[in-house]
């Protein structure tokens, strides 16, 4: 399978995708295409990266797994080609962003592609999933591949803002420096921890554009 991944991500991980896992995880997801129905298309795996430069990296959002229905996922997370209806999780973002901001926001769209291009990386733990399966590629290794990507950004950039939405997002960044990075943490916005009060009201949106525009760095325009 070959490795669409942008240049400047290509570089800064060189070392990582030359690594014996990596190879054993393309060779598994070539046959795991060929005769599975899987999720995004193989051309989108590596969006996250392609649509976020790593030189203008400002915010990084864990997300899990793919959506696994089909034509949902377009490889950034929790975000969803423009004709699929809005998921419940990312209905509850939107609630949050639209509260958070003081705005009537009434999206129509919930691809998160916009947020990409301005240096939000959208990253999935796993970037691949087989149709209605969830976590179903969890066993190919993908979590050591998005790990040395989260470390590598925590050591080589300062001033990143991380999204760490729920359990697995936390124990995910739980090695990120805190001391050259700002990491927020909440609740999930899925359904059910944003009903036990454990999302709304993180104000997650407006805290990060304060602490970009304390660095001096471009906010996010989030709306």
């Amino acid at each position: 399978m070959k490795i669409t991944l942008s240049s400047d991500w290509q570089t800064v991980l060189a070392d990582e995708i030359q690594k014996t896992y990596f190879t054993e995880l393309t060779a598994a997801l070539e046959a795991e295409y060929q005769t599975q129905v899987c999720y995004p298309p193989t051309e989108l795996i590596f969006s996250a990266f392609n649509t976020c430069d790593f030189k203008n990296l400002k915010v990084v959002l864990i997300g899990q797994d793919p959506y696994h229905g089909e034509g949902e996922a377009n490889g950034l997370s929790f975000s969803v080609n423009d004709t699929v209806k809005i998921p419940p999780s990312l209905r509850n973002i939107y609630r949050e962003l639209s509260t958070d901001l003081d705005s009537i926001f009434m999206p129509t769209s919930g691809n998160l592609e916009k947020w990409a291009k301005q240096g939000v990386l959208l990253l999935n733990a796993s970037l691949t999933v087989r149709k209605d399966s969830p976590n179903s590629h969890k066993h190919l290794k993908w979590n050591l591949f998005t790990d040395a990507v989260i470390q590598t950004i925590s050591d080589q950039k300062e001033n990143i803002v991380f999204l760490l939405w729920g359990a697995f997002a936390q124990k995910k960044g739980s090695k990120i420096d805190r001391s050259k990075h700002f990491v927020l943490e909440s609740g999930h916005p899925s359904p059910m921890s944003a009903n036990q009060g454990k999302w709304f009201g993180n104000k997650h949106f407006s805290k990060t554009n304060a602490f970009l525009s304390s660095k001096g760095i471009p906010e996010i325009e989030w709306l």
